[in-house]
């Protein structure tokens, strides 16, 4: 069985970017004091984008989908066109995975939430994987213009070291 139109027309017009979820997520970790860019490249030479990017501690946030990426514990597979969207499911799981560890590979953790999580859980995580990896890799926080910015130190080739 192939994909009616109507079913392409709904599957296509779904958001990837600033879901409901995914501004939940930010809304928090924004009121926690922690500051980040949304939908950039960790790694440029890495041609994936994650939604929520904290570069000093170097923690990409990947808010994910549970049927676009094969949610353990929502997945849902299709009848219609099910070998297609098997494929599909199957090759955006692969992607993750690959992306993770390239991102290792730079020094990077890619954090992955799923969109059934509550906001506050997942923002409690991030938070505490921001503060370990701040402690981990000595990035300091520090205020500047009335809010708290994240800084890393400087490379000891700047400081005249």
């Amino acid at each position: 069985m192939e994909t009616t139109p109507a079913t392409r027309v709904r599957m296509s017009s779904q958001k990837s970017r600033n879901t409901g979820v995914e501004m939940a997520l930010r809304r928090l970790l924004h009121a926690e004091g922690l500051r980040y860019r949304v939908h950039r490249r960790p790694v440029r030479q890495v041609r994936r984008e994650a939604d929520i990017v904290f570069g000093p501690t170097r923690v990409a946030v990947f808010v994910d989908g549970c049927f676009w990426h094969g949610c353990p514990e929502h997945a849902t597979w299709p009848k219609r066109n099910a070998e297609f969207w098997r494929a599909k499911i199957e090759g955006n799981g692969a992607r993750d995975r690959d992306t993770d560890r390239k991102l290792a590979e730079s020094g990077w953790l890619a954090v992955r939430v799923w969109e059934h999580e509550t906001a506050e859980s997942a923002a409690a995580r991030v938070r505490a994987i921001v503060e370990a990896r701040r402690t981990e890799l000595g990035v300091r926080a520090r205020k500047r213009r009335g809010g708290t910015a994240e800084e890393a130190d400087p490379p000891a080739a700047r400081r005249g070291a």
